[in-house]
């Protein structure tokens, strides 16, 4: 039996409990794919991550990155959630602020800002592009939208690696007050081959500009509880439409609340139009895993 460093961590969470869970193992030298799978499936968790020595140069770390079901090529809560673990482990330590995760996306940077309880990690993430812009009348929609009051901009496939239907809803309170239709969902997600909806609304609350929900309708049909890529995604198509609330490179999402979480995602856009997604991070769990 082999002992290794084993974490969870709430992600995009101020405090525990709000965020989105995520399992670290650290010292994953020597555990196979099959192996690394069978651990993700045991822990239930949307993501499950596993740390390796860097091999490309300029990286800090290689990750690793599975769902219960599937290695996911890339994720936001994950990185963010792993540069944070890297960091209490002292695996690595940042270099003018950044951290360089090395995965199946490439060499990404994570920017380290704050200290203690105040950190905040935020990743550059891969980029999206406008895959189709339509109306809320396509025949593809129609059922996955029924009886949604949509907002200004029109629905829209994004590209991020993952492909997701953005989708303005008229005001938080609809949004909020959504009950989805998952057969409808699931069905649009599998003939686009994209994830499901990432619904989206503007807020009047101090606290956070948009509200999303995001409904997985791929595979397993649930509710994410924050997800960084696909509210980066949101904001690239945001960007591209010039409507980026808040500053207009800036902004606060409040994702979560209807199935029990309460996160918080800084989106911040900049100059040349990458995407940083990030937020706080808390360490719930500290120990080893023996498999």
């Amino acid at each position: 039996m082999s002992s290794r460093r084993f974490l969870q961590l709430d992600v995009f969470s101020p405090y525990p409990g709000a965020g989105n869970p995520l399992a670290v193992v650290l010292d994953a030298e020597g555990l196979d794919e099959a192996r690394m799978q069978a651990i993700a499936r045991w822990t239930r968790l949307p993501e499950t991550t596993f740390v390796f020595a860097p091999q490309a140069p300029g990286s800090s770390y290689r990750i690793r990155m599975f769902s219960p079901q599937k290695e996911v090529p890339f994720a936001g809560h994950p990185s963010v959630g792993t540069a944070h673990a890297v960091l209490e482990a002292g695996l690595a330590a940042p270099v003018d602020g950044v951290l360089v995760q090395d995965g199946i996306a490439g060499q990404l940077p994570l920017r380290i800002s704050g200290e203690g309880a105040q950190r905040s990690i935020a990743i550059r993430t891969p980029r999206a592009a406008v895959a189709e812009v339509t109306r809320a009348d396509d025949p593809r929609l129609q059922a996955a939208l029924r009886g949604w009051a949509l907002g200004a901009l029109p629905p829209a496939r994004m590209d991020g690696g993952r492909s997701w239907w953005v989708v303005e809803l008229a005001d938080e309170a609809t949004l909020r007050g959504l009950a989805p239709d998952w057969d409808a969902i699931a069905q649009l997600a599998e003939s686009t081959g994209s994830m499901g909806v990432f619904a989206y609304a503007r807020s009047t609350d101090v606290a956070y500009d948009l509200a999303v929900r995001a409904f997985v309708g791929n595979g397993r049909r649930f509710e994410d509880a924050a997800s960084g890529a696909a509210n980066a995604v949101l904001a690239a198509w945001l960007d591209s439409r010039e409507a980026v609330p808040g500053n207009g490179r800036d902004y606060v999402v409040s994702q979560g609340r209807e199935v029990g979480h309460d996160a918080r995602l800084h989106l911040h856009i900049d100059a040349e139009g990458d995407v940083w997604s990030g937020g706080q991070v808390q360490t719930v769990i500290t120990g080893t895993i023996d498999w």
